[in-house]
């Protein structure tokens, strides 16, 4: 009795997705995973908003008619300029729907708060000591260090801004006092418009 040849049945190929769906998921696990790590919430125009604000400070620094009403203006300035960050990164991060201060957000408030905190126990030291003129190398030198350890969990180009902060403190450091104001216009005022303009362009506001 001849043997029943049995038929092999191929399963259909699954149906091909559209292209458009395929990258729109890939590009939706490629920002889920650059979240997940990096801290995407600086805010581009809040720093160009900082930045304005600076360069009015250094306007009305500048005819202050000693130290201490000179450092005032800029201590007024670090408040506002604080506000104005902490107001926009807030902004920012309820926009791209992910957490402020938890996971790479804590880790970036984490390592950018140390060297802020010795800026301003350097600050006391030195005011206290006389040496007036090495303030504001100090600040630029120190924000530019908290910059760059806190964009160490940001887009690139945050800490290649601190970076270019440190330089500029290195520069007030090494140069007259009677330039230090100068000094502050450029870098609080030019570097925080210019790279907040970079940073809204190319990372969503």
């Amino acid at each position: 009795m001849p043997h029943a040849r049995r038929c092999r049945v191929r399963p259909a190929p699954p149906a091909a997705l559209p292209s458009s769906s395929v990258a729109d998921d890939l590009r939706f696990i490629r920002r889920t995973l650059e979240n997940s790590a990096w801290f995407t919430a600086v805010p581009g125009w809040g720093m160009v908003g900082m930045g304005a604000t600076a360069v009015a400070a250094a306007a009305i620094a500048r005819f202050q008619p000693d130290f201490v009403k000179w450092m005032q203006v800029w201590l007024l300035e670090a408040v506002v300029g604080l506000t104005l960050a902490i107001a926009t990164m807030h902004a920012k991060a309820r926009r791209a729907g992910i957490p402020l201060f938890s996971g790479p957000g804590r880790r970036f408030a984490l390592s950018f708060m140390p060297p802020m905190l010795v800026g301003a126990l350097l600050t006391v030291v030195l005011y206290l000591a006389g040496a007036h003129g090495q303030i504001p190398g100090t600040w630029l030198l120190l924000y530019g260090t908290s910059v760059v350890t806190g964009g160490a969990f940001s887009v690139r180009i945050v800490p290649v801004m601190g970076v270019c902060f440190m330089l500029a403190g290195a520069g007030a450091l090494a140069t007259p006092a009677s330039w230090a104001n100068w000094w502050m216009a450029g870098a609080f005022g030019g570097l925080h418009i210019v790279f907040g303009i970079l940073i809204a362009r190319r990372h969503g506001g």
